[in-house]
């Protein structure tokens, strides 16, 4: 595949090639030149989330999360 470099120093990742590695907008690259190639690579995000899975606690008296719900929703 061939790609052209813009007046900007853009290119574009032919439309194959972001489907196979699963880049969407937004997704990083990390770029180097490597014995004289361009290499990137994609900077895997981690799940925001996955800090926080297993901090929270339930007040005490509450066995479960629905339980917990179902109190604080009446």
């Amino acid at each position: 595949m061939k790609t052209v470099v813009s007046e900007r120093g853009q290119i574009t990742l032919p439309k194959s090639v972001r489907v196979s590695l699963g880049l969407r907008p937004g997704t990083i690259l990390e770029i180097a030149v490597i014995n004289g190639q361009l290499v990137g690579t994609k900077n895997e995000q981690t799940d925001p989330f996955s800090k926080w899975r297993g901090k929270g606690s339930l007040p005490e008296g509450f066995d479960s999360v629905d339980a917990y719900l179902a109190e604080v929703r009446e």
